[in-house]
């Protein structure tokens, strides 16, 4: 992959984004703020961005979106890798991974 499609692939995922996040907040503002990881205060300036707004923010050159899922613990939850001891099923670890995703929502509100 060149560098160009490169960006182009970084620019499409940021218009992808901002306007998943966009339909999500203004169906339901409280879920979209946990669901995306940010807070009350972007919520709101993103469910307000006009579609000229949101293309010029697309096209940065950087992602504007980011993992939250950032450490060993989390990932091994989710992916069922590296789990030392295999206790319960992969619903519970997708539960346990998902309870402290949330954690970690509230510490940014």
């Amino acid at each position: 992959m060149t560098s160009d499609q490169l960006l182009t692939e970084i620019r499409e995922a940021n218009l992808t984004y901002l306007m998943l996040a966009q339909t999500l907040i203004r169906q339901d503002k409280a879920e979209a703020v946990f669901r995306l990881g940010i807070n009350e205060e972007s919520a709101e300036l993103l469910a307000t961005l006009s579609s000229a707004q949101v293309l010029k923010l697309a096209s940065q050159n950087t992602l504007l979106c980011r993992f939250r899922v950032d450490d060993d613990m989390v990932w091994s939850l989710l992916t069922n890798h590296n789990t030392p001891k295999k206790v319960g099923n992969e619903a519970t670890n997708r539960l346990h991974a998902s309870i402290l995703m949330a954690g970690r929502v509230s510490e940014v509100l």
